[in-house]
């Protein structure tokens, strides 16, 4: 089977949001479509000539387009919605800047055979020499509050290389239309019981003076403390309590369905 029927098989896309990346995405574009054709662009309102590059070399791929620029989690939300338009149950989120590699596409697919209801995160080594400082730092951060908010360990919680379940998300509520968006989605979909699980992938960070990033350090990282915040407060006000209060109920229904009826009142001998 080649690699495009599989995509078909498990009625997968691969989706892209991107924002003044044009250079690195017509590579990354290119190296996708090694794999399969059913692809989904999100424009993030580019000003670099991405919507006439796509155009003039890639008709063929379905693109949502429109021109001010959102950020990244409105981007990834309308991608969803495209995405479940088109007929697809799973969209795998690959950046535009040429971060992550194509060939390990095959790897999210093998991971879907065991888990069909999950988020699968691509976790990057974030040890290797080349990983900035910065990201490293924030990775690390990141994982730290998910583990408080949901309980779950997780090694790459900031990886946007990700297979998401997009027809399970249709009835979240979400909030945040930046960065932060793929932090909020793993807590509410491990929150709402959805399996967040993980699979390693190989990752690649040019030089320092050659990095494309449109994060912004102090504006980003605020808005995730923010996030964090307000997740935080939910977590000990609702969630923690709601849980304490499932295992409690179960636990009494457990003993009260493993109770054994009295000899003397069993069916071959009731009292007349």
């Amino acid at each position: 089977m080649t690699m495009d029927a599989a995509f078909e098989q498990h009625n997968v896309c691969v989706l892209i949001p991107t924002y003044n990346n044009a250079i690195p995405l017509a590579r990354v574009l290119h190296d996708v479509l090694q794999y399969t054709r059913h692809v989904v662009v999100v424009n993030d309102g580019a000003t670099d000539g991405t919507r006439e590059m796509l155009a003039e070399r890639y008709p063929q791929i379905a693109l949502v387009d429109y021109v001010q620029n959102r950020g990244k989690g409105y981007a990834l939300r309308q991608g969803f919605a495209k995405a479940v338009a088109l007929g697809y149950d799973y969209a795998i989120t690959i950046d535009s800047d040429g971060q992550h590699y194509a060939d390990d596409l095959p790897v999210f697919l093998e991971k879907l055979k065991t888990s069909p209801n999950a988020i699968i995160i691509g976790a990057r080594n974030m040890d290797q020499a080349s990983v900035p400082g910065k990201s490293s730092f924030g990775n690390k951060f990141s994982n730290f509050w998910y583990k408080f908010e949901t309980g779950l360990t997780m090694r790459d919680t900031q990886s946007g290389y990700r297979l998401y379940p997009v027809k399970a998300l249709r009835d979240f509520t979400f909030f945040t239309r930046k960065y932060e968006f793929e932090i909020e989605v793993l807590v509410r979909a491990a929150w709402a019981g959805l399996e967040v699980t993980e699979v390693p992938v190989k990752v690649f960070y040019p030089e320092k003076e050659k990095r494309i990033t449109h994060f912004r350090p102090f504006r980003d990282f605020s808005r995730i403390s923010v996030l964090n915040t307000v997740l935080v407060t939910i977590t000990l006000l609702y969630i923690k309590p709601r849980d304490l209060f499932r295992g409690l109920k179960k636990k009494t229904s457990g003993k009260s369905s493993g109770k054994s009826t009295p000899s003397s009142l069993t069916p071959g001998n009731r009292p007349a």
